[in-house]
């Protein structure tokens, strides 16, 4: 398994200091034979300190316009936010990457912290706002659809925000929806996405021809990898054209399994129903002679959603993750221990067990992916995702642009589309690798999985291939 890391942080940099890279771009285009990825390196924004302390910045519309005037906030007159003790995040504030270090380390990588900001970039008459949801459904995307609009609304008094039905290919060929507090008011108690989703259709040109036809000067794009993706594409074309255009991401994946970030919405809601699955399972099981329950749980490349549910329910005896090697056969494996315990591929199972002679076995098999992508979001990821959508939105009142919104170790932070995994498009191999690289994915000589393995019993099945080689 290759270990997903972090590139060190340089440590020579002067208290300060901006290391800007994007004015090096002509140098890039000049030579024909730089790589996706090299342009993207160029473009990083990064600020040194003392100690190897270096942020990771996110660009700005003054980085292109120079000359954008600004205004006072208008949360400081806001009756909600009287008794707040400090209004406005400090320009200085910025939230760490890494927590856990030793006393000789240097202080790494910060991300820019999110929050409201004493000084906007946009008159609220101006604002006229688009949001978009793309990718496959999820828990909680009709709450961050509502609370981008009522935040706009309540906080900032923004009065034109318009949806984008079906996804990316909605900018160009389909009417907005207008949204307003009152026709968003009760979509958080719902499944789904109120707009509509789909997957491809990304056309940047048109998509920013759409943008400027439309007079659109925020865009909130809410969507996975792919996604993200696509939205840093539409931020350089954005930039490129000399927009006054804030293009921000707020990640989206069911399966945890974005770097960087703590987690990602709608994931407290999968675990939670997919106990549902488990428990069905365990009954089953329990009530039949020779019982066995399979359940297969969504995770694509990353085992977040089993290794969770299998450690809030204690009813699990046997949980596989992508990231664990397993084998079936011989001394130790899996199908050996399926007279005591049980679970895995349905087909394998009564395969194995045809072999056995009165030995007849009631198996159930459960795939719970698609009742679980489709539910309302529990209490957790209701909370979680207003707070997803107001660090959006103040981040774009702000100025910022090209980044995606998240909580890093607890505090919501911006973090720069090329950090979030959205990267160039490119069909080069190594471009492939940057983006695996960039996905989040369950550690197995972790603490966290040593206790699913307390929990279930089950055998280690890397120390049991080694002992056997």
């Amino acid at each position: 398994m290759e270990a997903v890391g972090v590139a060190p942080a340089p440590t020579g940099l002067t208290e300060k200091k901006l290391l800007d890279l994007k004015d090096s771009l002509a140098a890039a285009k000049a030579s024909p034979a730089s790589s996706p990825a090299a342009k993207w390196a160029v473009k990083k924004k990064l600020a040194g300190g003392d100690a190897g302390y270096v942020l990771e910045d996110v660009p700005h519309l003054t980085d292109y316009l120079p000359e954008l005037p600004t205004y006072p906030n208008p949360l400081q007159d806001n009756p909600a936010y009287s008794v707040v003790k400090q209004y406005f995040v400090n320009t200085d504030d910025t939230v760490t990457q890494k927590i856990v270090v030793h006393k000789t380390s240097a202080r790494g990588t910060h991300f820019r912290r999110a929050g409201p900001r004493q000084r906007v970039y946009f008159q609220l008459d101006e604002v006229n706002a688009a949001i978009v949801t793309c990718g496959g459904l999820c828990p909680g995307l009709n709450t961050v659809i509502r609370e981008l609009v009522c935040g706009l609304y309540d906080m900032y008094g923004v009065t034109s925000v318009v949806g984008i039905e079906g996804g990316y290919k909605g900018f160009y060929s389909r009417n907005t929806i207008p949204l307003t507090p009152k026709s968003v008011n009760d979509i958080h108690k719902r499944g789904g996405t109120v707009l509509g989703t789909s997957r491809g259709g990304h056309d940047t040109g048109k998509i920013v021809d759409s943008l400027k036809d439309r007079g659109i000067n925020q865009v909130y794009i809410i969507g996975g990898d792919g996604t993200q993706k696509g939205a840093s594409v539409i931020y350089e074309e954005v930039r490129r054209q000399g927009l006054k255009c804030s293009v921000v991401g707020v990640p989206k994946t069911i399966d945890n399994d974005i770097a960087v970030i703590d987690k990602s919405f709608g994931f407290d809601t999968a675990v939670e129903e997919a106990q549902k699955a488990i428990n069905a399972a365990h009954v089953e099981a329990e009530s039949a002679e020779n019982g066995i329950g399979v359940v297969k749980l969504m995770g694509r490349n990353s085992g977040f959603i089993a290794m969770y549910a299998t450690l809030a329910s204690r009813d699990v005896d046997c949980c596989l993750i992508p990231e664990s090697p397993f084998y079936l056969e011989g001394k130790g494996g899996l199908l050996e221990l399926l007279l005591d315990v049980g679970l895995w591929l349905s087909q394998k199972i009564k395969d194995h067990f045809k072999k056995k002679h009165n030995f007849p076995i009631t198996l159930k098999y459960i795939d719970p992916t698609y009742m679980i992508r489709a539910v309302r979001s529990n209490a957790s990821d209701n909370v979680y995702c207003t707070l997803l959508a107001h660090s959006a939105l103040h981040g774009a009142m702000a100025g910022y642009t090209g980044f995606t919104v998240a909580p890093v170790n607890g505090r919501h932070a911006y973090i720069p589309f090329y950090i979030g995994g959205a990267v160039l498009e490119a069909k080069a191999s190594s471009q492939k690798d940057l983006i695996t690289e960039k996905q989040n994915k369950v550690v197995i000589t972790d603490r966290m999985w040593a206790r699913v393995l307390c929990s279930t019993n089950q055998p280690c099945f890397l120390a049991t291939r080694t002992s056997r080689t």
